[in-house]
């Protein structure tokens, strides 16, 4: 395995393992981590690295604060995007010690040590990684992918593919890896002679629109929607999120009514609102939490 095929991160990131050619981090880093935006480059924003000055500051931050999990976090995320991946695997290990039941944390380990790897496509101890997180959260995108990768290696294509399209169906419309997602399935059918092009159509999610997910309009209102012009359409959207919004401050035990929310912001590029939903969307539902956090960070909120 060559650093020229390691080396391309991001959504896009592409490694040759076996016989298959295998997008690995199509789950995207970016979108399933909390990390400090001024620090980092942004999600689709493949290849691009870290300042120093970044990654020393955040070094700083756990040297003052060891205890603290989310410094651990943002430096192995500063690591990894700079291609310092033992670096990132010895973040993430402190991180996971720190917060045992963080099922990202260990997903995150176990993507570090795959890539700190010069031999091996999947060592055992980045498997293991894999499969604590997939104990810890069942839906875990990046734990579910790997492990899928591993069935791939061990020449199971088709329950590989099996479970890359149950994973394909699990992702929202508009993921940033959803591209990538799709082209591993491809690439692996395609190598090993395996249909995938109806299977993938039937998982694959529907288009997103900017009111997708809120309670919906009637008949009348739909026409209405239609009739406007584009200039005006733009001002019903934001008027039904906000309609939203109010109902959720009625009613703040509506979890997915948050999601919902939190995507309809991020659709109409209001990610600082976004993050704002997400707060209050904890604030109400403090033992759902984990769940509102990883559903944001699927839609790329930060």
């Amino acid at each position: 395995m060559t650093q020229a095929q390691r080396s391309r991160l991001g959504t896009g990131r592409l490694i040759a393992l076996g016989s298959a050619l295998i997008a690995l981090g199509a789950i995207g880093w970016a979108v399933l981590h909390q990390r400090p935006a001024a620090t980092l480059a942004a999600p689709g924003s493949a290849g691009m690295s870290v300042p120093s000055a970044g990654i020393d500051s955040l070094e700083a931050a756990v040297e003052a604060k060891p205890q603290d999990p989310s410094a651990w976090q943002a430096l192995g995320g500063a690591r990894f995007d700079a291609g310092q991946y033992a670096g990132a695997v010895d973040a993430y290990a402190r991180l996971t010690a720190l917060k045992p039941q963080d099922a990202q944390g260990w997903s995150a380990l176990g993507e570090a040590r795959v890539m700190a790897s010069e031999r091996d496509p999947m060592p055992a101890d980045a498997l293991a990684a894999f499969q604590k997180a997939a104990t810890l959260d069942a839906a875990n995108p990046r734990a579910r992918y790997f492990l899928a990768v591993k069935k791939d290696l061990d020449g199971d294509h088709q329950g590989a593919i099996s479970d890359w399209l149950a994973l394909l169906k699990d992702t929202p419309p508009g993921a940033p890896w959803l591209a990538d997602l799709t082209r591993t399935i491809e690439q692996v059918g395609k190598i090993n002679r395996i249909p995938v092009t109806a299977r993938i159509a039937a998982n694959a999610p529907k288009a997103a629109v900017a009111t997708a997910g809120i309670p919906g309009p009637d008949k009348q209102a739909l026409a209405q929607a239609t009739s406007i012009p584009p200039s005006q359409q733009r001002g019903m959207a934001d008027q039904m999120v906000a309609s939203l919004d109010a109902k959720l401050k009625a009613n703040p035990g509506n979890v997915d009514g948050w999601i919902m929310l939190i995507r309809s912001r991020m659709v109409l590029n209001q990610p600082d609102k976004a993050a704002q939903a997400l707060r209050d969307a904890i604030a109400a539902n403090p033992t759902r939490a984990d769940m509102l956090r990883q559903q944001a960070a699927i839609l790329g909120v930060e």
